[in-house]
């Protein structure tokens, strides 16, 4: 479930191209849970219908701040009151300009400067021209409007209509979504740098084939995006998968368990907590071939020997900053049977506060699974769910044990999870 369930937002149109994508936004958020209210200027209507949003809202859309339905007609006041956010998406160089100086001659700037300052926050999605964006007037207007409290998002770069190439796209409707799901999810995790590995390794027998595993990295990229939305830097060292890099996360891919090793290395000294999602290959070929092993018709095998790989999660939970606590690990256990058995057996081997089990030929690939957390106290369950919910409650219960640490100055058991749920 999205934290932006139950939600009620106002999304606003103002005139620009880019309002093709609030279609799909607007779809998007219907889908997250949200139901949205829809309010177009005169200007938005020259780009996109309001029978469109009617129909993706599945509410009447207003356009105009004389509208008859509204028993005492001031839907400026009635439209706020009700709203948990407006987001105005596009929102013009134009519209921005109206807001900065109080302009309020149309319905949705109205509603805009007549909201609650303490109860309905207003985000903003830029869009408009590379040029006009780079206008000192435009990032003035902006800086202002960021300091007088209005949530101003990024904008993207790429190709734009009018045929140039720059900054200054509307953010796409995902982009804009995980924002407004960031801005909405409660900051346990502010100022803490939170370091991820995910994903397979793939261990090199020749230059066309490897050994490798199933783990397709879902769990792991859940798992850096709740905790960037959660308020932490997150860095994500990825082995090789097919999956976007989470909004705001650094990501460093490679390849073998040795390349995640290296990678790991650099960030240990900064993080404060390390989350060892990765499947990572214990054993590769001692020897690579420079070319492509072939068969020569003999029926006869190549003789292969192995040498285990070192192993990324203990040798950083006996790290000098996990030993005095500076550096809260996590490891995860992906078993095919008697998970509580080998998950418990694998944390005091690992030497980590908490290991994280699942079965593993039941989730690989998967977008669901469901996790054994095991402590110090025992062990308990997160029930079968998304792994994006999953990786939410994960880094909750996580927070909570850094909280329960920084309180006693050391240990940290279990969680209020169970509680929680």
């Amino acid at each position: 479930m999205s934290t932006l369930s139950g939600k009620h937002i106002v999304l606003g149109l103002s005139g620009g191209i880019a309002a093709f994508k609030s279609a799909e936004l607007c779809r998007a958020l219907v889908k997250a849970g949200v139901t949205v209210q829809v309010v177009m200027t005169e200007a938005a209507e020259q780009f996109m219908t309001a029978v469109t949003l009617q129909a993706l809202s599945g509410r009447t859309v207003y356009t105009s701040q004389w509208d008859p339905r509204e028993a005492n007609n001031m839907a400026h006041i009635n439209l706020s009151r009700e709203a948990d956010a407006i987001v105005v998406a596009p929102s013009s160089a134009d519209f921005m300009s109206k807001l900065l100086h109080g302009g309020a001659d149309e319905l949705l700037s109205l509603m805009c400067l007549a909201r609650p300052l303490d109860k309905v926050p207003l985000i903003l999605a830029p869009a408009m021209n590379r040029e006009m964006w780079a206008n000192p007037a435009t990032q003035r207007n902006m800086a202002q409007l960021k300091a007088d409290g209005i949530h101003v998002l990024d904008v993207g770069q790429g190709d734009q209509a009018c045929g140039e190439t720059g900054d200054g796209r509307m953010l796409e409707a995902d982009e804009i979504l995980e924002e407004l799901e960031g801005f909405f999810t409660p900051k346990v995790m502010a100022g803490k740098q939170v370091l991820v590995t995910a994903g397979p390794t793939y261990e090199a027998i020749d230059p066309v084939r490897g050994i490798t595993n199933l783990s397709s990295g879902k769990m792991g990229f859940a798992i850096a995006r709740a905790a960037r939305l959660a308020g932490a830097d997150v860095t994500l060292i990825a082995g090789p998968v097919s999956l976007a890099t989470p909004r705001g996360v650094k990501r460093v891919d490679v390849r073998s368990a040795r390349q995640m090793l290296e990678a790991v290395q650099p960030f240990v000294d900064e993080a404060q907590v390390f989350i060892s999602t990765a499947a990572v290959a214990d054993w590769r070929p001692a020897s690579t071939a420079d070319q492509k092993i072939k068969k020569d018709g003999s029926g006869e095998t190549p003789q292969m020997s192995f040498v285990e790989n070192s192993d990324i999660l203990a040798s950083v939970a006996h790290s000098p900053r996990a030993a005095s606590g500076e550096l809260f690990c996590v490891g995860f256990a992906a078993e095919s049977h008697d998970l509580l058995t080998h998950a418990s057996a694998k944390r005091i081997r690992k030497g980590v506060p908490l290991l994280v089990g699942n079965i593993g030929p039941s989730t690989f690939g998967q977008d669901d699974n469901a996790l054994l957390l095991v402590d110090e106290t025992g062990a308990y369950e997160m029930p079968h769910a998304s792994k994006q919910k999953l990786a939410v409650d994960l880094i909750a219960d996580i927070a909570t044990r850094l909280n329960r640490q920084d309180d006693s100055g050391h240990g940290v058991g279990r969680s209020t999870f169970s509680e929680r749920n």
